[in-house]
């Protein structure tokens, strides 16, 4: 219906480190060779949990954004932008919560139990109950397509599908959609028409999930088509109205779980990370003060490496050779622990160098970075413009 977008997004916590790299700025980089890719700085998300302290929140923006070209995230493959200078993210949440049942937000898993975690701070605010609704905004602003996830956010997806579909449902119903759909699949030639109907039946009253596919790959080579013609097409298609806002797919993600240097999460909180522009001493020193198993209390006493939050890294940093020395090395006492740190250390340096050479281009000239969050932003308004226009038509707010 639209062009395949993915869009995500992070929520400005500063200079980032290896488990952000790992765990998403490495799947950033593939998807933006793959897909029309949107990736923006999650600013107003931060102030839903920090909303008394905002004065770091711009500084930590542009810091992250370094860091994510810094990895490789690039603005000629990639739309970046800050969610708050697109402001259409906020009409967009403002018209849509008039139709949000309260019910959903407070379903939502991640509602009570972020309320647990963060028992420190007043979360009995509008903004923190409606996070999942402007969550779900930015996604249908740009009628994405994929939002790469993990697991644990797969429900804040299907929160954003149901959006879409109550919308579609309660807006799309245009005077006179069924002729005008009719019309509308005329455009496409005799023998196009007689397909789609074919398939269109097919779907409708024996429920072929293949015939429902078809026909939408018949509708995407219909670039001559009016775009209101495809999004009354598309919906008609599944016995609903015009499809104005996109049903998004999760993008289960493969990412490695960095752990910290002391075995837990890799967090800034923690104390535990490698930041990606720590320098090459600051990286060494990290990595052989590291703890590893306890039991090892002299050299010559053999470890088990499943006890060492070191092996955890060689699990991601070290090929299966390396992993077989590492195993063999400490269950014999064969290697001592900086023995075996200093594969890791050396993987991490070749890993972190080019990102850390990187950065120093922005840091030299930070007009390069606002240039690009700039072009970025005209970008994103552009899409999000044309979001509103259909939105605001659909909902009788259209003035012109």
């Amino acid at each position: 219906m639209y062009e395949t977008r993915v869009l995500s997004g992070m929520r400005p916590t500063g200079a980032l480190h290896l488990g952000h790299y790992h765990g998403v700025l490495k799947n950033w980089v593939r998807l933006q060779a793959e897909y029309p890719c949107l990736y923006f700085v999650a600013d107003w998300h931060a102030l839903t949990t920090d909303y008394e302290a905002p004065g770091q929140v711009q500084k930590n923006s542009w810091d992250m954004v370094i860091d994510w070209l810094a990895a490789g995230v690039d603005p000629n493959q990639a739309t970046l932008f800050v969610q708050s200078l697109v402001p259409e993210h906020a009409e967009l949440h403002l018209l849509l919560s008039m139709m949000t049942p309260l019910g959903w937000l407070e379903r939502v898993p991640t509602y009570k139990d972020q309320q647990e975690k963060l028992s420190d701070r007043d979360l009995s605010t509008y903004g923190f109950l409606g996070y999942p609704l402007l969550q779900s905004r930015d996604i249908l602003i740009y009628r994405a397509k994929y939002v790469p996830v993990g697991e644990d956010q797969v429900p804040h997806v299907e929160f954003t599908r149901e959006a879409a579909r109550r919308f579609n449902h309660l807006y799309g119903r245009e005077a006179g959609f069924e002729d005008k759909a009719k019309a509308a699949v005329k455009k496409m030639g005799s023998k196009k028409a007689r397909l789609f109907n074919e398939l269109r039946t097919r779907f409708l009253e024996q429920g072929e999930v293949e015939a429902l596919q078809r026909a939408q790959d018949l509708l995407d080579e219909q670039q001559n088509l009016p775009r209101g013609d495809r999004e009354r097409l598309f919906g008609w298609l599944e016995g609903s109205g015009k499809k104005i806002l996109v049903e998004p797919d999760a993008l289960l993600t493969d990412s490695a779980r960095l752990p910290g240097l002391d075995g837990q999460k890799m967090s800034k909180s923690y104390g535990n990370a490698i930041e990606l522009r720590d320098e090459p001493e600051t990286v060494a020193k990290k990595i052989r003060t590291m703890p590893t198993d306890p039991a090892r209390v002299k050299r010559s006493d053999p470890g088990n490496p499943d006890l060492c939050p070191v092996w955890q890294l060689h699990l991601v940093y070290s090929d299966q050779e390396r992993k077989d020395w590492v195993r063999r090395g400490c269950t014999t006492a064969g290697i001592g622990c900086l023995d075996c740190k200093q594969p890791v250390i050396d993987a991490v340096q070749a890993e972190l160098a080019p990102m850390r050479e990187r950065a120093q281009t922005y840091l030299d000239d930070p007009t390069l970075v606002k240039n690009i969050i700039a072009d970025g932003c005209d970008r994103a308004r552009k899409l999000a413009g044309e979001t509103m226009r259909d939105v605001r038509e659909a909902m009788g707010l259209s003035y012109s």
